[in-house]
């Protein structure tokens, strides 16, 4: 009985950091939504857009990786609230890059309903969530 006791100890920081990342999932994704200049909620809700449901769960599993590295490596909640912000910058960097470099036309790409830009977009969201949740090791 005791070493269930001593497990649920954990139990409010859990409901802390859980409920947290909840919030900055919805934050993030209001965020990204407004900084691209397409409105993937929009294509994706009213034009039933895969292209735009692709990037756009791409940047929040991209996002949701890098915030699950913060949260298994922060000493603090304040910590895991700074490298939280750290992540949403980079998946905004992340898009910034791909508009701007490597793929010039990709948000009219999107609108127009191309999967491929799509998946372009949400596998480099993925791949620096990923790359962003491994440098966030100290």
């Amino acid at each position: 009985m005791d070493a269930i006791a001593h497990s649920l100890l954990g139990l409010t920081n859990f409901a802390i950091y859980f409920s947290s990342s909840l919030v900055l999932l919805l934050v993030f994704k209001f965020l990204y939504t407004m900084v691209t200049p397409h409105d993937e909620w929009k294509l994706v809700k009213e034009g039933k857009s895969v292209a735009a449901a692709t990037g756009l769960i791409g940047a929040v599993i991209g996002f949701s990786i890098a915030l699950a590295g913060a949260a298994s490596n922060s000493v603090s909640l304040l910590d895991f609230w700074v490298w939280a912000a750290v992540a949403l910058i980079a998946q905004v960097v992340a898009f910034a890059i791909i508009r701007f470099i490597f793929m010039p036309k990709i948000v009219q790409r999107i609108t127009d309903g191309e999967v491929s830009a799509g998946v372009v977009l949400g596998g480099f969201s993925v791949a620096v969530g990923i790359l962003n949740a491994a440098c966030m090791t100290y």
